[in-house]
């Protein structure tokens, strides 16, 4: 149970309130049964279930079982199992969460209590596989937030929550190895990780200090395949779409993974504790990425074949992403006041020391007998001249390094006093929190080309110097051998002065935030009134390029967000009750779309919008949950979202300050958009079926959602503005999930299907639907098994991705393909020794 919820139910069952509430209503009293501590799927279920239903938000979770295991291998992998989740693959792996359909930009993510901040450049959006499944209790995805709640998310807030000491009786250890194997690239993997806690006594209490710490470490080596068009088609002839160009690819990418916590509870007396939350992440990422692109002379229908130019391309790249969480804080009982205070500091950084983001190697003439015979997946057929070295020369190497830093900075503080309204057993809670947030990138860019003003023959630049062995793609290009080519130059001379001044920006937000928030017992009905308050302070620092001139850029930005909030939850019975509530949330535009930079050169320009408005959404939420029987719920929900001033990218030429303009490219905002939809959970273990039936469990989920937005830009062929209506970008109208396990006190299987229908990525072209961006329905199954050697030794075994689940984006139409990919399963195997 999260902190937040547990101080809340905490403080209702112990104080003299509580005594007044349960003699009141036996439903609420029922409602606090203690959990059993047991091993499995059923445990994790268990737990889970019990801290919905105790929740005052309507929120789903995944928690980790008596032995500190999460069902999958990182946060994102986990949480895709609840209803309205769905998951953003990055090479196969779960990366981003969208939660009812909303991108992961519009959600937030806290780590003990404390807010996340994003590694990357342009993102509110935290990874979740930078974040190691071991080093995590719980995670709760809060869909409807209560006022004491930073109001910075639409779709969700999603809670980690890491071990504590006090989630174990007293000694807690717990160590796995494991070992994974990749069918596409045939490389095994190792991981190892371990966890610790302990409670300890001192002065004059009883088990009153608990430590807890948890390690993990992976080094996975894996690859993809992919050949992908980026949408260049041309659908105006009536033959049918003709494609203009296509690459092939292929990735050789090794991850490793590290991440430490450490965690100390105190409770000096009954009326005190505190606490000290740590959490660190590191996330290294190497990537190594052959490329054949082809461009051809004339745009080709699929069967086709003519002259092409034809280059190759290799990107070699390293980045590490880290993330840092302290939280420091501490609640005493004073009187009839409980008082909580705390501090966060987070810090997001991503460094990318000097690589080479792209070379380019040129063919030396056109190549013949040039096509492709598939619009899903092109296959390229070319005449064998592409395939040899000797016909392509060095034409350029980008080479660039890069620093972004993310860090927030909190204080909060928060009051609450039971008390009696009207002889009702009441819950008064206020409190402000106080947060400075700033986001530094920093990028420096080399362009080399001209190589032959340099002294370099042809000879030196032919591809045949940087062959180091061959792909299905054909010769192989050696990122080390372009290295030291360039060795002998003087890096000022390459310098890209526009490039590395414009991307370079700092951006300082300030949220002071106050809040007033009530809960009533009115018999079975609870009632949670409150507003808060919510005071943005935005500056943006950077630099501008106007028609060749440097120019400095800083803007100012301020608003003000008042946002009540009801809740409603009623206790049909002892085992069901209904919830509702209306909430207001606000969220930021993303770091990219405020950029302050710009650049005008001559009658085209592309530039950020730091006077953007917020997106504000107002929420309305309503279900009903029955909890039955061990690890059994049964949930309906239905949601609907009004969303004001959404962020969509548009060309500006033609209107206003760009009348003059053939392309301005920026960010603006949109009227209004909705969001609304379905949610089904099913959760069951059925204990009461004769062995061996009795071990069997289910638990399944499906969201149906809608969204409709519109958006709008100058049609110069009309002279008028030229609206249509989108989906909101990643929202998927279908998500479903379904596990059927079994386990006994030895074995336990588990087979598990993840899907999310089609969904839009990016509008292409405001003006021409054809040529936007969808990612096609997703379906991916995993299999699990586990076995108790002995009471302490578990052996586990685990098959991912069986079905070979593809990762494919279309334009327009499902048959023209802008982006297909290919992962291939992932096979793993391990062995957990743990005392309890």
């Amino acid at each position: 149970m999260s902190a937040r919820h547990s101080r809340l139910h905490a403080g209702f069952r112990i104080s003299t309130l509580a005594l007044a509430i349960a003699g009141s209503s036996a439903s609420w009293a029922q409602a606090t049964t203690e959990v059993m501590t047991i091993i499995g799927q059923a445990a994790q279920m268990e737990q889970a279930l019990e801290e919905q239903r105790l929740s005052n938000n309507t929120e789903s979770v995944v928690h980790a079982d008596a032995i500190g295991q999460l069902p999958d291998e990182n946060a994102a992998e986990a949480l895709q199992r609840v209803p309205g989740i769905s998951v953003e693959r990055d090479q196969g792996e779960g990366r981003f969460v969208r939660v009812r359909g909303l991108g992961a930009d519009l959600n937030s993510v806290t780590i003990n209590g404390t807010l996340v901040p994003a590694p990357e450049s342009d993102r509110r959006a935290v990874a979740m596989d930078v974040l190691p499944s071991e080093l995590i209790q719980s995670l709760s995805v809060v869909k409807t937030l209560t006022p004491d709640m930073d109001a910075n998310s639409l779709g969700g807030t999603i809670e980690v929550e890491s071990l504590s000491g006090f989630d174990h009786d007293g000694l807690f250890y717990s160590l796995s190895t494991e070992a994974s194997y990749d069918d596409n690239t045939g490389d095994t993997s190792p991981e190892v990780s371990g966890a610790f806690s302990n409670r300890f006594s001192v002065g004059d209490g009883v088990d009153n200090l608990a430590i807890a710490a948890a390690l993990s470490w992976a080094d996975r080596s894996f690859g993809s395949d992919n050949v992908e068009t980026g949408g260049a088609w041309d659908f105006d002839d009536p033959a049918g779409a003709r494609l203009e160009e296509l690459e092939e690819r292929r990735y050789d990418i090794n991850r490793e993974r590290a991440g430490i916590g450490l965690n100390v509870d105190y409770r000096p007396d009954e009326d005190t504790e505190l606490y000290l939350r740590t959490l660190y992440s590191r996330f290294k990422d190497s990537e190594t990425r052959q490329a054949n692109v082809i461009e051809f002379a004339d745009a080709q229908l699929a069967g086709e074949r003519g002259d092409a130019e034809g280059a190759r391309e290799i990107k070699d790249r390293e980045e590490t992403q880290e993330i840092k969480s302290l939280v420091i804080g501490g609640e005493r009982q004073l009187g009839d006041w409980k008082v909580a205070a705390q501090y966060g500091y987070s810090e997001a950084e991503e460094d990318s020391p000097l690589h080479t983001p792209g070379a380019v190697f040129e063919g030396n003439d056109d190549f013949v007998n040039a096509g492709y015979d598939d619009s899903k997946q092109p296959n390229l057929s070319i005449d064998d001249a592409f395939y040899d070295p000797a016909n392509f020369s060095l034409a350029e190497i980008e080479r660039e390094q890069g620093l972004t830093t993310d860090t927030e900075q909190n204080i909060r503080v928060d009051l609450t006093r039971d008390w009696f309204m009207a002889d009702l057993p009441s819950q008064l809670q206020f409190g402000a929190k106080f947060s400075t947030r700033e986001k530094d990138n920093n990028l420096d860019v080399w362009a080399y080309e001209d190589f032959d003003t340099y002294g370099f023959t042809d000879d030196q630049l032919s591809l045949e110097h940087f062959v180091s062995g061959t792909t299905r793609l054909g010769p192989k290009i050696s990122a080390s051998a372009l290295e030291r080519l360039l060795s002998g130059l003087n890096p000022a001379d390459f310098y890209d002065d526009e490039e590395s001044r414009i991307n370079d920006f700092t951006i300082q937000e300030n949220i002071n935030a106050a809040y007033l928030m009530n809960t009533v017992d009115i018999d079975d009905l609870r009632i949670i009134a409150g507003l808060r308050y919510e005071g943005t302070r935005l500056k943006t620092e950077g630099t501008g390029l106007n028609e060749g001139v440097f120019e400095s850029v800083d803007t100012r930005n301020s608003y003000h967000h008042w946002l009540p909030g009801l809740h409603a939850i009623y206790q049909l019975g002892a085992n069901s009750q209904l919830r509702a509530s209306w909430t207001n949330s606000v969220v930021r535009p993303t770091f990219g779309q405020l950029f302050p930079g710009f650049v005008v050169d001559g009658n085209e320009a592309e530039f950020g919008n730091p006077n953007l408005k917020p997106l504000e959404s107002s929420n309305l939420d309503l279900g009903i949950e029955h909890y039955m029987g061990r690890a059994g719920a049964v949930s309906a929900f239905v949601f609907y979202k009004d969303i004001e001033n959404f962020v969509y990218d548009a060309d500006l030429a033609g209107t206003g300050d760009y009348a003059t303009f053939d392309e301005a490219m920026s960010y603006v905002n949109g009227d209004s958009a909705t969001v609304y939809g379905l949610e089904l959970a099913y959760a069951q273990k059925f204990s009461w079926l004769p062995a061996p039936w009795n071990g069997l469990l289910v638990n399944a989920n499906t969201t149906l959602s809608r969204s409709d937005a519109d958006i709008e830009q100058y049609n110069p062929d009309t002279g008028r503005m030229q609206s249509r209506s989108i989906d909101l970008p990643g929202q998927s109208d279908l998500t479903g999930n379904l596990t059927l396990g079994w386990e006994n006190d030895k074995l336990s299987l588990r087979v598990s299907a993840n899907y999310k229908s089609d969904y839009l990525d990016e509008v292409g072209d405001v003006l021409d639907k054809r040529y936007d961006y969808r990612v096609d329905d997703q379906l991916f199954v995993d299999l699990s098994a586990s076995y108790f050697l002995t009471d302490n030794l578990q052996l586990f075994m685990a098959a991912q991705n069986i079905t070979d689940e593809s990762y494919y984006v279309y334009t327009g139409d499902r048959k023209y393909n802008a982006q297909y990919e290919e992962y291939g399963p992932t096979y793993k195997d391990g062995l957990t020794l743990t005392h309890f």
